[in-house]
């Protein structure tokens, strides 16, 4: 799965990195983040109405056009590689809304005990750029005035772990090299093709403060490494 991730791009490099065509937001001052956590708001890239790359600001928690209301956005942060073509709640968006979720790095936990975990820091091992697969979709309350512009939400695709993150979870999120961006956000057939685990020697992890467990600790220390206690290091 993927439940936490890092984003400490500057506006400036994300204009450059996603070539993207909106000059305007090179004005905008978007700080560093070091917990993004499920329900809260993070940035995409996805094709406008003129294929060209623009981002967008989304709620973490994909809520289909059909839901009732907003709430299952807490569970649907993560849909499954392999199933994610069939699924009602992400169907429609594989099959025409795919997007690219900003990231440089995120968090997986790794049980100790029954009721321990100790938090990794996952990245591209050479610091390279890399987006997550993503997906997203608009909702609007039905009883909603036609004025308001309703919401836009996300969610990150995960698969089969590689060597690397199988030793601290049975999932990863699928990630997506920049050479692979085009593919993801051109047609169903090409991101089936890219639903599968990066590879692992491009990667790196280390232990990291439970700090980050807790989404109100939101400091650059939650990436930094930590030196663990004999026999709670990765086997």
């Amino acid at each position: 799965m993927c439940g936490r991730f890092t984003d400490r791009y500057t506006w400036a490099e994300l204009h450059a990195l996603y070539s993207l065509t909106d000059a305007d937001m090179l004005k905008s001052n978007f700080p560093p983040r070091f917990n993004i956590a499920p329900t809260q708001s993070s940035l995409v890239v996805r094709l406008n109405k003129a294929g060209e790359r623009e981002l967008a600001d989304m709620k973490w928690g994909l809520v289909p056009s059909w839901s009732k209301d907003a709430k299952m956005a807490g569970a649907t942060f993560n849909a499954k590689s392999e199933t994610v073509a069939e699924k009602p709640a992400f169907r429609a968006a594989f099959k025409a809304r795919p997007c690219l979720v900003v990231a440089d790095g995120f968090y997986e936990w790794k049980k100790l005990g029954p009721k321990e975990k100790q938090p990794y820091f996952i990245t591209r091992a050479d610091g390279k750029p890399f987006a997550f697969a993503g997906l997203w979709e608009w909702w609007r309350a039905k009883d909603a005035s036609k004025d308001e512009p309703g919401l836009e939400t996300f969610t990150i695709l995960t698969c089969e772990p590689n060597a690397l993150c199988a030793q601290v979870h049975d999932r990863m999120p699928v990630m997506l090299a920049p050479e692979d961006w085009s593919a993801w956000l051109a047609t169903p057939d090409e991101r089936k093709l890219l639903l599968r685990p990066f590879p692992a020697d491009d990667m790196t992890m280390w232990p990291v403060t439970r700090a980050v467990g807790n989404v109100k600790n939101t400091g650059p220390e939650l990436v930094e490494p930590i030196a663990l206690k004999q026999g709670s290091g990765t086997g």
